[in-house]
């Protein structure tokens, strides 16, 4: 065969190899083009229930804990009302069927009422899931801190693992998983075809050996795409799991505070209006409603005293919702709601006015 006949039949079945392989290349390119894409579109979609998921328990746990704050804040009025009332019983710690509830104190119920009034001031401008950190940490040790640092100036953004935990970061441990506030380290990627770069594309085989290249790093989107995935879901279940405590709880405290009110306010009209303020001239029936008024306040008290949020013993863990103690403080309100004192005083075996300590 002469030379050039046969030059030019290799340079024939060179180019034949060179579309063949530019071919095989572009199947490899497209297959790893639609799975970045696919990567990226879950990825988004994702993310934007985590987004969702993260507003709505903010939103909710921001409603606990303006309601806890509320509450604490009104118990200022109540300490000015029964300390006109002269020759008054000592209201002692509440014992009974296994429940304890704290002792009527003045001084504490005052410095929980004036702390909890500055947070309430400071929510106005303050970011969402402010609230929701006070409920998250308890939010009568939330307000006697904000009552030891109201004199310094100290901003209620600042107060560490108070107000600087929204029901997001309440999510996580803390550390680099939780940095930035506003969402969570979910892989060192986007996701996306121009993070991961295609590069410049010149001939069949240089095109066969980029579309091999696009492979693994479409691979790799994938791989990442799940692991974050994963990550948004067990947030995503915590953060479902802790808006459902907290609406529980909201139900509880309002009934109770509801109940409180409706007592405080018999008991006000009798001591700021009626100008009764001697213990021997109520009634039996008045008697019975101060003491009942006393149960309830210890009742919300220890009730916003509860950590919504256990934290986890280190960065890298999840934190847990308190879910024992929730549960064995609604069931405490259910049975001191359901056994108010009816007796008159002394006479009651539950009297908060008799010796149970």
């Amino acid at each position: 065969m002469p030379l050039p006949l046969a030059l030019a039949i290799a340079a024939g079945i060179a180019g034949l190899t060179g579309v063949g392989s530019g071919i095989h290349g572009a199947k490899k390119m497209k297959n790893a083009n639609d799975t970045m894409k696919a990567a990226e579109g879950r990825h988004k979609r994702n993310v934007a229930k985590f987004e969702r998921t993260s507003n709505n328990t903010n939103k909710k746990m921001d409603e606990l804990g303006k309601l806890e704050l509320e509450i604490l804040s009104s118990f200022d009025e109540f300490a000015d009302t029964i300390e006109k009332i002269q020759n008054r019983p000592q209201f002692k710690e509440y014992k009974a069927d296994g429940i304890k509830l704290p002792e009527y104190d003045k001084e504490e119920l005052k410095k929980v009422s004036i702390g909890a009034g500055v947070l309430l001031g400071g929510l106005g401008g303050a970011a969402v899931g402010t609230a929701g950190g006070f409920a998250a940490a308890g939010a009568t040790t939330s307000a006697v801190m904000a009552l030891g640092t109201a004199s310094t100036g100290t901003a209620i953004a600042s107060l560490s693992g108070v107000a600087a935990t929204n029901a997001t970061l309440a999510a996580l441990g803390g550390g680099a998983i939780s940095a930035g506030g506003g969402g969570i380290a979910l892989g060192t990627t986007m996701l996306s075809a121009t993070t991961l770069g295609v590069g410049l594309l010149v001939g069949g085989v240089i095109f066969n050996v980029v579309g091999g290249s696009m492979s693994n790093k479409a691979d790799e989107a994938w791989r990442q795409m799940e692991k974050a995935e994963g990550t948004i879901q067990t947030i995503c279940t915590y953060l479902n799991k802790l808006r459902t405590t907290a609406n529980k709880y909201i139900g509880s405290l309002k009934r109770v505070n509801e109940k409180y009110q409706e007592n405080f306010q018999t008991i006000s009209n009798v001591v700021n209006v009626q100008h009764k303020v001697d213990w021997n001239d109520f009634t039996e029936e008045e008697k019975m409603n101060l003491q009942n008024t006393v149960l309830l306040v210890g009742l919300l008290y220890k009730m916003c005293q509860v950590k919504l949020v256990n934290k986890a013993k280190n960065d890298n863990e999840i934190n847990t919702v308190n879910t024992k103690v929730v549960n064995e403080t609604l069931k405490e309100s259910e049975n001191v709601m359901s056994n108010l004192v009816v007796e008159t005083v002394g006479n009651s075996e539950k009297s908060i006015t008799d010796s149970q300590k």
